[in-house]
């Protein structure tokens, strides 16, 4: 049997299993994240449980709302990008990012069809937390507050960071809401250790460090692999945060899609197995 008869076997009727999707952090990698979704569609894969961190939770509040990744795809060719980068000065106030994301998610967590939650980085505390309920918008930007670009967003008297300091791949929060397989997708798997990384590049990063009132927490990344059933490492690591360049962006949701392609078969036994076990 096929992979796609194997699927379509799986998922003919209403499954009795809830498959979690924990899309983690990565600014523009991010479109990683649309190329995957468009492989699980097409291998008719859905998940009922949804999480991200900074670009994931917005990925993931798109799809927790119905957008397709077609649909995603169009959202950001409607981003101004000239515009966008005007809004980039340290520190800066994230209300132009809200009011965009208003056009799309307006409304609050309560009115997506499929369960969401972001995860953010308290400033007070440097501790992840996780926000479910409220303004959409608004959490949203919080989870994608990294300094020193955007200054923290204040929600309930409290400031949020982005959630990638702290949980960068949140599929534990999946799990805490519910699901009874997580599938991760870590945008910064490939990323360089600082010790490879050149003299000019480690000391801006350790001035940018000076200046953020949060830090990284050690286990900000591997608690998210903790908790994952299976997690999807695209080879991101010719692109930055901040490759916002239509080339580098059809490239990056290439390797999404490809690196969801080539994993379907594992996911598809990961089930298999837990139905087995049931």
């Amino acid at each position: 049997m096929g992979l796609f008869s194997r699927l379509k076997a799986l998922f003919g009727k209403k499954p009795n299993i809830k498959l979690g999707l924990a899309l983690g952090s990565g600014g523009a990698k991010g479109m990683a994240h649309l190329g995957a979704i468009k492989a699980f569609e097409e291998a008719g894969l859905s998940f009922a449980v949804v999480t991200g961190a900074s670009i994931g939770g917005i990925v993931g509040a798109l799809y927790a709302r119905g957008f397709s990744a077609a649909d995603m795809v169009g959202i950001v060719e409607n981003v101004n990008r000239k515009e966008f980068s005007k809004g980039l000065k340290p520190f800066a106030d994230m209300t132009f990012i809200e009011k965009f994301l208003e056009n799309y998610l307006d409304g609050d967590f309560s009115s997506l069809p499929i369960p969401f939650a972001v995860a953010v980085t308290d400033g007070e505390t440097n501790r992840s937390v996780l926000l479910r309920e409220g303004r959409l918008a608004r959490a949203l930007t919080a989870s994608a507050a990294i300094p020193p670009f955007f200054r923290g967003v204040e929600i309930g008297g409290k400031r949020y960071f982005d959630g990638a300091f702290s949980d960068a791949v949140p599929a534990d929060y999946c799990k805490q809401l519910g699901a009874d397989l997580v599938v991760g997708v870590d945008l910064s798997a490939y990323n360089r250790p600082e010790e490879e990384k050149g003299a000019l590049s480690r000391l801006v990063g350790s001035a940018i460090s000076a200046m953020t009132p949060v830090r990284y927490l050690e286990n900000a990344r591997t608690r998210g692999y903790a908790a994952a059933d299976i997690m999807l490492r695209p080879d991101l690591s010719r692109y930055r945060a901040t490759s916002i360049d239509r080339g580098s962006m059809d490239k990056m949701y290439e390797i999404g899609y490809r690196t969801a392609k080539e994993e379907l078969g594992h996911i598809l036994e990961r089930i298999t197995a837990w139905r087995k076990n049931r």
